[in-house]
């Protein structure tokens, strides 16, 4: 089967065949991930991803069947850990097709690993989804564990208590005025966070302020004029069209050390999941670390959110 296919590196205009495939796939893994042709085409364009040494996409004819691509970290000290995506279409699996797209992703990964942080140790990563049928024994037999497990939680969005902000505090939305100051809030926030780096202000462009990002349901909050906790907001188009469900995800989250346990992130969680209400979306979700040793998913339980999907985060020493 393998021999039959063709085999190349990612391109951009391959957005639309991404699409199609990572839409076959949750057909399959009902994983809640869908697709436009913009969404894919965004991550292909990704600054991190250098798709001519590290990505491979297998097609059938013109039908994409598989795919792989490694991002690596713009920075790393001790560990550069480097994200290893992929997948294979249903019809296509059991066939050599993800063995051979993971092998080549960890051969890759070492490629882009010499060119850019080689002093450091490098680890692969892998975050998918526990319930995908036949992942866990494909990684396991190429030498992955798991590390870290991640929990998806949603709140559903009825009626909603009052929020008080506490005296001294101020919560505004994002603009283009203060989006430097989101960035700079995360990258503080995120120090001592596993596995997390500063991101530069290509990536933060790449990965939250594109098509997906929602200003109006994302805020900071200052105390005497200084930033010091933010929310971000996404929501992806093909997921309510697909689900008929307006899904507001907070996709980051982030307090500055000093002020953390003073109750921020609730207070934005709050005002977030109010807003959101407002404006006629039907859910807000979050994806937490389990083994974060701040107390995250606490809050987040504590605010309302209900745990519904695990992720597994397999990693591989090389």
């Amino acid at each position: 089967m393998r021999d039959s296919l063709t085999w190349r590196p990612l391109r951009h205009e391959d957005a639309k065949a991404s699409a199609d495939l990572l839409n076959a796939i949750e057909t399959a893994d009902e994983i809640g991930e869908n697709y436009t042709e913009e969404d894919t085409l965004q991550e292909l364009i990704d600054p991190y991803a250098d798709l001519e040494r590290a990505s491979l996409a297998a097609f059938d004819g013109d039908v994409m069947v598989g795919y792989m691509k490694i991002r690596f970290k713009p920075s790393a000290e001790e560990v550069h850990r480097v994200f290893l995506d992929g997948g294979v279409h249903p019809g296509y699996r059991r066939r050599g097709i993800g063995t051979t797209l993971v092998d080549a992703g960890v051969a890759a990964a070492e490629v882009v690993h010499a060119l850019h942080h080689p002093s450091a140790k490098l680890v692969v990563d892998l975050n998918r989804p526990e319930r995908i049928a036949g992942l866990a024994e494909l990684v396991r037999s190429r030498g992955f564990v798991p590390v870290r497990y991640f929990q998806r939680m949603e709140h559903s969005l009825g009626a909603l208590t009052g929020l008080v902000i506490p005296d001294g505090f101020r919560i505004e939305p994002w603009s283009e005025w203060n989006d430097e100051e989101f960035r700079e809030v995360r990258n503080e926030a995120y120090r001592d966070y596993w596995g997390a780096v500063p991101m530069p202000a290509d990536l933060w462009r790449n990965k939250i302020t594109n098509q997906t990002f929602r200003p109006e349901v994302s805020f900071l909050l200052r105390e005497a004029g200084s930033a010091v906790g933010m929310l971000v907001t996404m929501c992806w188009d093909a997921d309510t069209e697909a689900t008929g469900v307006r899904d507001a995800h907070f996709m980051v989250i982030g307090t500055l050390r000093k002020y953390r346990r003073r109750g921020v992130a609730g207070v934005l969680m709050g005002h977030a999941l109010r807003v959101a209400a407002d404006q006629g979306y039907d859910r807000a979700s979050l994806n937490v670390d389990s083994a974060d040793p701040l107390g995250a998913y606490g809050v987040f339980e504590k605010a309302g959110f209900v745990p519904t999907m695990r992720y597994v985060r397999w990693a591989l020493e090389v």
